[in-house]
């Protein structure tokens, strides 16, 4: 397709662009799609560990508690896994658009996908919809950072709106899946996920022409030669990669098990890798490189927050399901419904910040502090949970669900605090020669993030609920503060992020 004869295409839009909430417009379109995607995706996330451990005779797939948690992350982890190639496509191939065009479009493949009551179409969809978020979610974070100029106030405030926007559709997307899911079946649950990403992908062309990065080519293409033989080799190697796997699992040599650790290893090899790579390209200044140190250490919070995060999704669920009551002022609601508490918490708390950080200017915390704050409210939202889950002689007893939303709005709080300054700083950070694939970097921290609470989670129902949730918030607790003892030369290393 021939590149638009539109100049304006990559820059970010002009200072006086405040039509969105005193932002520029094009936050409203790639806020939208993200409420859509993550209606999908996290719809379809809080009841699919549910769907893995329930029985066969339900329309589940018959999983052990644990084992259902630890394929449920492995998930999140590919999801994760696969963006690194996601943000090397845009910069190198597709464009930022197009990247996020094409990966809506595997992603409602997959959803549609697993709405097909059989196990195989539920494992085919999966791997679209990782296919398709890692093309997705860090090109279109990367499109927010290109509607802001480096030095503009804004930008932490627009973050924290797109995230807020983010999480309307984590609110909405359990509260229909849920109810879909565990009151009508599991697929029907799937197929709601995919008419919400459908919507979205229909907003985004829609508003296509408020985009900064909305131009065809990408911004470091290569040449034509090396572009067909780099599509070739990507194609060839997927096609090689799919018949590799499919013969290894027909003779039983590739288990769930080890498939499930072959994704860990790889989850703590791809960022090591991929920061050296950063580290000695010829293309990324000293001074840039400079600025790399600090994000190892951001990256490493992200990791161990994100490592809480993601078990409202798992280990959280599974225990609500089993041990928290599901009655509120004598109205019964599925469990999955209390995975849309922690999207309600962050529609509620992320305009707060939005507004605390664009009142105080230059004079609002430094990004390391915000997230180190972040870190530490997502290790106290594990510890609180030691107190409802202690002194009981068996697994039958059932706390209120005030516990629960209570370990949620923590979580809710530092999650917006952590996401919004990460990504935010990631974008400022980010060597121009891999500004899209950064970005993907960031996501790769929740790759390991997901990668280890895959192995993890194996100990869930095997040690009790007290021990396993004490000591995971104990050691994320512990991150935070290194984290923010570390602030003073977090804060002489990342200039210019404030």
């Amino acid at each position: 397709m021939d590149e638009p004869a539109d100049p304006e295409a990559d820059r970010p839009p002009p200072g006086d662009d405040r039509a969105f909430l005193g932002h520029p417009r094009g936050l409203a379109t790639l806020s939208g799609l993200e409420v859509w995607e993550r209606f999908s995706f996290l719809g379809m996330q809080a009841i699919l560990v549910l769907y893995f451990a329930d029985t066969v005779a339900n329309g589940g797939l018959g999983m052990d508690p644990g084992t259902a948690a630890s394929v449920s992350a492995a998930y999140g982890t590919m999801v994760y896994l696969v963006s690194v190639a996601g943000g090397w496509l845009a910069d190198r191939i597709l464009g930022s658009y197009r990247a996020v065009l094409w990966g809506g479009i595997l992603i409602a493949c997959g959803h549609y996908a697993m709405a097909v009551p059989t196990a195989a179409m539920t494992w085919s969809g999966l791997g679209l919809i990782s296919a398709g978020t890692g093309l997705l979610k860090p090109n279109v974070a990367s499109m927010v950072g290109k509607l802001y100029r480096t030095d503009d106030d804004r930008r932490d405030a627009g973050f924290a709106l797109y995230y807020m926007a983010i999480n309307i559709g984590a609110f909405a997307g359990p509260l229909i899946t849920g109810w879909l899911g565990e009151h009508e079946g599991w697929h029907w649950g799937f197929s709601a996920a995919a008419i919400g990403m459908t919507a979205g992908l229909v907003q985004y062309v829609l508003g296509r022409r408020h985009l900064a990065g909305r131009k065809h080519s990408a911004e470091y293409a290569l040449d034509p030669d090396a572009m067909r033989r780099a599509v070739w080799r990507i194609s060839g190697g997927c096609l090689v990669l799919a018949a590799l796997a499919t013969l290894l699992a027909g003779t039983g040599l590739l288990t769930m098990d080890r498939f499930v650790d072959l994704l860990t290893l790889v989850s703590v090899i791809a960022p090591v890798v991929y920061f050296v790579v950063m580290f000695r390209s010829p293309r990324v200044t000293r001074e840039e490189r400079g600025r790399l140190r600090p994000y190892v250490v951001l990256f490493l919070a992200s990791v161990a927050f994100n490592f809480i995060l993601f078990q409202a999704y798992s280990t959280m669920m599974l225990l609500a399901s089993t041990n928290a009551e599901s009655t509120i002022l004598g109205f019964d609601f599925p469990s999955s419904w209390y995975a849309s508490a922690l999207g309600a918490f962050e529609v509620a708390l992320a305009p707060v910040v939005a507004a605390v950080w664009a009142r105080m200017g230059h004079r609002q915390p430094h990004a390391s502090n915000k997230i180190a704050i972040g870190v530490i409210l997502g290790g106290l939202s594990f510890l609180l949970m030691v107190i409802p889950t202690s002194g009981h002689g068996g697994d039958t007893y059932r706390m209120a669900a005030w516990w629960i939303v209570g370990s949620y709005l923590l979580l809710g709080l530092g999650d917006v605090l952590l996401e919004t300054s990460g990504m935010s700083a990631t974008s400022k950070l980010a060597p121009k020669a891999f500004g899209s694939q950064t970005m993907a970097l960031w996501f790769l921290s929740l790759a390991l993030a997901n990668g280890i609470q895959a192995q993890v989670v194996k100990a869930y129902g095997q040690v009790s609920n007290p021990v396993y949730f004490g000591l995971n918030g104990a050691v994320t607790v512990a991150v935070g503060l290194i984290v923010m003892a570390m602030a003073p030369w977090l804060r002489r290393t990342m200039h210019p992020v404030h």
